[in-house]
């Protein structure tokens, strides 16, 4: 009686946890946009990837005291840019990507410059297709520019 209520036990064990397992969201070309001295805010890229759906809802960092979620566009004349409320959509299986003049992570209140060839860490947070929130730890390279992958001409 006792291999049976374990077995059952591990069975909706299995069963409650596989949702966790589906929480996942891809995470490729992250870059981090190096600073100078005295700059006190930069921009984070890359592409992200949710297999069920997600919403990119917020993002933290030890190097920054306030971490955004900002979109950056023309109004008219005037490049504007600001905090996405309520968070960025992640479509089902659709790669989108945060790059300079679109949507990014905004690190403001830097605590030491961004240097090139360093690493910044970064925690994403995102709500599934539920509500849940589940979170993506990233060690971000520093660089001035995009890693190769992310430059190619368009088409190829």
């Amino acid at each position: 009686m006792k291999t049976i209520s374990k077995l059952c036990a591990a069975i909706t064990l299995a069963a409650m946890s596989g949702g966790l397992w589906a929480q996942t969201v891809d995470v490729q070309g992250a870059w981090a946009r190096a600073t100078v001295p005295g700059q006190k805010a930069t921009g984070a890229f890359m592409k992200l990837t949710a297999a069920t759906g997600a919403k990119l809802v917020g993002a933290s960092s030890p190097a920054a005291g306030v971490v955004e979620v900002h979109e950056m566009k023309m109004e008219g004349d005037v490049m504007q840019m600001r905090a996405v409320q309520g968070g960025l959509d992640l479509p089902m299986a659709r790669a989108i990507e945060l790059k300079p003049g679109g949507f990014h992570i905004m690190l403001m209140d830097l605590k030491a410059p961004l240097l090139k060839d360093t690493t910044v860490p970064l925690t994403l947070v995102f709500k599934d297709r539920k509500g849940g929130e589940f979170k993506t730890e990233v060690k971000v390279p520093v660089s001035l520019t995009p890693p190769a992958q992310m430059t190619m001409p368009m088409g190829q």
